[in-house]
């Protein structure tokens, strides 16, 4: 009499084993197939998000899905030493070319007698460094300013150069930059 009730009661419980298994393995698999994504999500939040493509890829994004897949992590200029470290940490990877950050990087400088409020270098500005107003003067606001030299190609006049800030001596831009690495 007993023999009845056990078979039916075995497989059941295979068939809730077998269940759980398959669960347990379908999650495994929408995990593993999310870290990728998660991973670049990562990356890209340590990136300074100026889209500037001064690394060789078009914006943060792009550079982060190669980095996921191991580009190198020392190619982004305004993330400097900061970003290399912190990609480092993330992703338990060695700094291979330590990042030597420019003590003094160029900026755009709009020469204002030649400028004839285009506006398209404002356009063209990833960190929004230049102001101004379509057909007015626009200047660049030297702190925010990276260099990408994005704000080039687009002048019709080209009135924008990218200058040392060690030609800059004693200016405010000087004195500002100073009091932000400190």
């Amino acid at each position: 009499m007993n023999a009845p009730i056990v078979v039916p009661a075995l497989v059941l419980s295979s068939s809730a084993f077998l269940l759980a298994c398959s669960i347990v393995l379908t999650e495994r698999i929408l995990r593993r197939k999310q870290k990728p994504d998660d991973l670049i999500d990562l990356i890209n939040e340590q990136l300074p998000q100026t889209q500037c493509a001064q690394c060789g890829y078009p914006g943060c994004l792009p550079y982060a899905k190669a980095v996921a897949q191991g580009e190198n992590i020392s190619l982004c200029k305004p993330g400097g030493a900061t970003t290399q470290s912190a990609l480092s940490l993330l992703l338990n990877r060695p700094i291979e070319h330590a990042y030597q950050s420019d003590p003094h990087p160029p900026i755009a400088r709009i020469r204002e007698a030649d400028c004839i409020g285009c506006g398209l270098c404002a356009a063209a500005c990833p960190v929004d460094a230049i102001v101004g107003a379509v057909n007015y003067l626009h200047s660049i606001l030297e702190v925010h300013c990276t260099g990408c030299e994005l704000c080039l190609p687009p002048c019709p006049v080209d009135c924008i150069e990218l200058i040392e800030l060690t030609n800059v001596s004693g200016s405010s831009t000087d004195a500002v930059r100073q009091t932000l690495v400190r």
